[in-house]
């Protein structure tokens, strides 16, 4: 009896743990985040404002607790390029955020934008 009740209270556990940190990502796709990302800076750079096609914040510049605080403000400024990130939609934007957020600097799997 003790240990059924140990394990249950063992998978409660893990289960709520799991749907915490699975309700606090973005929704958004983050294989198209980074292809929309790049793609932003490839237009940014063709434009002249920007000298590298190569994105300026690359995931890992930030911990996921940054990105989120960005992101919630809605504040683009420090990517440069506003005249692409104007023309973005509500889903290229939360794509872009689950990308930048899934591969942050504190994140499982860092990365970087090359």
């Amino acid at each position: 009896m003790r240990k059924s009740i140990f394990f249950m209270l063992s998978i409660l556990l893990i289960v709520s743990t799991a749907g915490i940190s699975m309700a606090s990502e973005p929704d958004g796709n983050d294989r198209k985040g980074k292809y929309t990302y790049k793609k932003v800076y490839k237009a940014c750079a063709q434009r002249g404002e920007v000298n590298s096609s190569v994105p300026l914040l690359s995931p890992d510049s930030k911990t996921m607790a940054q990105w989120k605080r960005l992101f919630e403000k809605k504040d683009y400024e420090e990517f440069l390029c506003k005249q692409e990130w104007s023309q973005l939609s509500d889903e290229d934007i939360a794509d872009i955020y689950a990308y930048l957020y899934k591969h942050a600097a504190d994140s499982p799997t860092p990365a970087k934008c090359k």
